[in-house]
């Protein structure tokens, strides 16, 4: 039987996590939870990691929910789906909250939970034929777990008609409402996805992971004089770290930096 997540890391330390259940358009049950959840966990603790993709094989991205998984979920106890919600939540946040940067490459149909994943991901590469939707409520359900993430990513009014209507956005939309970070041909997708890939690999691994982090700290209030000290303290910080003294010397002397 074929791996139903494929780990792949490559010398430079890219990280492929390929889902592997094309029979199935790739949809998750609580089983591929657990191996992206680990899978991830081990990445945010390996310093040979520097780069995470999230893939999928076949013609869709991720159909969401696996039918036999929602119909075990349909006779749950309550307790159980709370449990069964909270590892889905626990998926979200680890990949959300990723100290490496993360690229999604996506293509064809990407549904329900799936769009969690995508809006997880710090940047996302798809394909035309690209499409998704938000279609919990099509069977009485609501993308609830995935809300903070999808919310954050496509901003409360986009929310508000696609969380309600479940219609299908197209790749185009999908650039538009900020889902997408770029659209490109599918001859192009793994060109395009090398090339953001290579361009983080030149930058300084913590220097990236501190960039995210200010992102999660200024996003989340408003601009106050204690937001604006804490900025002035984080730079300071990094000024002051091996890293930051290398990467400045390295500009000044014209040479590429030795990030370790």
């Amino acid at each position: 039987m074929p791996t139903q997540l494929a780990v792949e890391l490559s010398p430079n330390g890219v990280l492929r996590l390929t889902m592997n259940r094309p029979e199935v358009h790739n949809a998750f049950d609580d089983h591929q939870a657990i191996r992206l959840i680990e899978a991830l966990d081990r990445a945010n603790d390996d310093p040979a990691v520097r780069v995470v993709v999230l893939a999928s094989s076949g013609k869709s991205f991720s159909a969401g929910g696996d039918l036999n998984y929602m119909k075990r979920m349909s006779s749950n106890s309550y307790e159980e789906n709370l449990a069964d919600a909270a590892q889905l939540a626990r998926l979200m946040k680890t990949l959300n909250f990723l100290t490496k940067p993360t690229v999604a490459r996506v293509q064809g149909a990407t549904f329900g939970g799936a769009v969690g994943l995508v809006s997880c991901c710090d940047i996302a590469i798809g394909t035309p034929n690209a499409r998704f939707a938000l279609s919990e409520v099509k069977v009485g359900m609501a993308p609830a777990t995935i809300a903070p993430y999808v919310v954050r990513a496509i901003g409360t009014r986009a929310a508000r008609r696609f969380f309600t209507t479940a219609e299908v956005i197209s790749a185009e939309k999908a650039l538009a409402i900020g889902l997408l970070s770029e659209v490109v041909s599918a001859d192009d997708l793994d060109v395009t996805v090398d090339t953001i890939v290579e361009s983080l690999l030149k930058n300084a691994p913590t220097g990236m992971q501190k960039a995210k982090q200010i992102i999660f700290d200024v996003a989340a209030g408003d601009i106050t004089e204690s937001m604006i000290k804490d900025t002035v303290s984080f730079i300071a910080d990094i000024r002051h770290t091996d890293e930051g003294r290398e990467g400045l010397s390295a500009f000044l002397e014209k040479r590429p930096p030795n990030w370790t």
